[in-house]
């Protein structure tokens, strides 16, 4: 089995983007909610209940095709800080880090599948891929899906659906979501027109980790909230049509900006690359935030064409478990300032200053307003 240092020692697949458009979609992914019969939910479970749940299934999952020496550990072998890491690397969430005996995650070696044991369901399933790729993710779900409905007789119910421990995840059991980097219609003040018109049509919009957290960075993460009567290809379809087209805004918004303010667009920029490049002291908010803005500028081609890959990988490295395990010890937040300021300078150091004239003027139609129908 895989040991938690080789985990981390290399950036997942989805995570520098390889061979995707991932300049404003950067990653989809795919969770699936599956319950086994006869066993009661983990929420409601004795602590032997959930034991004799892993033992069940932990052999059944680590046997899926994809799970070739796979990454694979109860968590409360785990540190906190291990624990935290996985949770900032999209791997596990913050509940599941949260639980102890009984639960576990099986890690796919590049880190596009991940399945968390008895989480708030017995399975929680997820694939994730760079781009706009959320039928491709899906695919590689279902398979893993259906190799482990081989093995494991899922809680069903033919009127219901996939019987889940929250009412919300009914029926296909499924949340589809993509993380989008929107700092164009943040900067043009659109982003509460775009977010408020995405609600409307009943998908959610959350922030960087998911429910309950705030968005930092310009990261928005959108996804689907009804599971209960309609098929999975249905909930793609309409997701992926309106992640398309608020990536399209966003592509309008970041062509308008150029044209209409370049001097604005190009200081923002700037300002963003000497503070990184010269900070001693930064906390994660403000890296988040002047990260996007260097993104962006990749993007523009007022950087070099890896400053996008390099920003994503950063965007990692400077949260706060990765810090702690890039030290080896636990640290204060001033300690983590200093050294997050410290990994930022070092990295960035071959980072040429912005060539403001190489800012690219095309954008699209500029066409920003706001209309997500899908009728």
């Amino acid at each position: 089995m895989m040991r938690f240092t080789t985990l981390i020692k290399h950036p997942a697949d989805w995570m520098t983007g390889e061979g995707a458009d991932n300049a404003i979609v950067l990653t989809s992914r795919i969770r699936l909610a599956r319950n086994i019969a006869g066993i009661p939910f983990p929420g409601w479970a004795k602590k032997y209940q959930r034991a004799e749940a892993l033992e069940q299934m932990r052999p059944a999952v680590e046997a899926l095709s994809c799970m070739k020496d796979p990454f694979s550990h109860e968590l409360d072998s785990l540190s906190s800080v291990q624990k935290q890491v996985m949770v900032e690397r999209h791997l596990i969430s913050r509940e599941h880090a949260a639980r102890g005996e009984g639960s576990a995650a099986v890690i796919e070696r590049r880190q596009s599948v991940a399945i968390m044991i008895n989480e708030e369901d017995h399975l929680r399933m997820q694939s994730i891929r760079p781009g706009l790729e959320l039928s491709a993710a899906y695919e590689a779900l279902a398979e893993v899906d259906d190799q482990l409905a081989e093995k494991l007789e899922y809680a069903f119910d033919p009127d219901l659906g996939y019987l889940t421990t929250c009412p919300t995840n009914l029926g296909t059991g499924m949340r589809a979501s993509a993380m989008l980097h929107l700092p164009a219609l943040v900067l043009s003040d659109q982003i509460g027109q775009v977010l408020q018109a995405v609600n409307k049509i009943g998908l959610a919009v959350r922030g960087i980790f998911g429910e309950g957290t705030e968005s930092l960075g310009n990261l928005f993460q959108i996804s689907n909230q009804s599971t209960l009567g309609e098929s999975e290809e249905t909930i793609l379809r309409r997701l992926e049509r309106v992640i398309s087209q608020v990536a399209l805004h966003e592509r309008n918004a970041r062509g308008k900006l150029v044209e209409d303010d370049p001097d604005m667009v190009c200081d923002k920029i700037g300002r963003a690359y000497g503070v990184l490049r010269n900070a001693w002291i930064i906390d994660s908010k403000e890296a988040l935030n002047h990260l996007s803005l260097l993104r962006l500028g990749g993007d523009l081609g007022i950087f070099s064409d890896d400053t996008v890959r390099l920003c994503d990988e950063l965007l990692m490295e400077i949260q706060p478990a990765h810090l702690q395990m890039h030290s080896g010890r636990k640290l204060a937040p001033e300690e983590r300032d200093t050294i997050r300021a410290e990994i930022v300078r070092s990295r960035l150091q071959s980072l040429e200053a912005p060539d403001i004239r190489s800012i690219n003027k095309t954008g699209g139609d500029n066409d920003s307003s706001p209309d997500l129908g899908i009728a």
